[in-house]
């Protein structure tokens, strides 16, 4: 293979990650090691690690080595599947914790999404917490406009997913949008996410509409920057865009 001499020994190694031969969690071979292994210097061995570093195929643990970064679950956003379904068919235990569930006024921001209603209707607003293995990783506010709000307000939402409580309710879901920015958590979710307030958080702002074009639901979930990825699969044919939280 062309190219610098760390590249080369970089590729090698990532190709075994993939292939398994180091699993997930395993120590790489020390950098003298593998200066010794791939006939090179040590320094053009620590830029072949630094390089999986920089791929996100490797972290470095200080005083205890470089290991195999953990399997990312990924959740696909180009499918109409909650967190909960995509991150749990990765093998994930996620939990859900109902903050709060109660009918109100929509925020500016969220009625300007759904146009003509009802401005005298109050709303419910769901929001969640979801944990991942554990860990505080999702922020979620989901609002739901009636008369479908007074339809799944009683729902045990720590048990029972929304789309599929909206779903038994009659809500014909055909479609979704959705927009990822990056932006610093705050005060209000500091505590939520265990997190301080200016940490890297990724914000999904989504709109999912009903079969006749209609918004059925507005969700804002704010991702632990530090827990989350994003990232792009492309073939010929396609374009996949992916987000996931490594396993704590």
């Amino acid at each position: 293979m062309a190219g610098p001499r760390y590249r080369v020994i970089a590729a090698d190694l990532a190709e075994r990650i993939r292939a398994g031969e180091y699993p997930p969690g395993t120590a790489l071979p020390a950098q003298r090691e593998l200066s010794a292994r791939y006939d090179v210097a040590l320094a053009t061995a620590r830029q072949a690690l630094q390089a999986l570093v920089d791929d996100g195929l490797i972290v470095v643990e200080a005083g205890r080595g470089t290991f195999v970064a953990p399997a990312r679950p990924a959740y696909r956003l180009d499918t109409l599947r909650s967190f909960v379904d995509d991150l749990r068919d990765q093998g994930h235990q996620v939990t859900t914790e109902v903050v709060s569930s109660s009918l109100r006024a929509m925020p500016a921001w969220v009625g300007q999404l759904w146009g003509e209603r009802d401005g005298t209707a109050r709303a419910l607003r769901l929001e969640r917490l979801r944990l991942l293995d554990g860990v505080p990783a999702i922020h979620q506010v989901s609002w739901v406009d009636q008369p479908y709000a007074q339809l799944v307000r009683g729902v045990d939402f720590t048990a029972t997913a929304l789309y599929a409580a909206l779903a038994d309710a009659g809500m014909d879901i055909a479609s979704a949008s959705e927009r990822i920015a990056a932006a610093t958590l705050g005060e209000a979710g500091a505590a939520l996410l265990h997190q301080s307030a200016d940490s890297p958080v990724l914000v999904s702002d989504r709109v999912t509409r009903t079969r006749d074009g209609a918004v059925g639901v507005v969700d804002r979930a704010v991702l632990a920057g530090g827990l989350m990825q994003v990232r792009a699969e492309r073939t010929v044919n396609q374009v996949s865009v992916q987000w996931g939280a490594p396993p704590r």
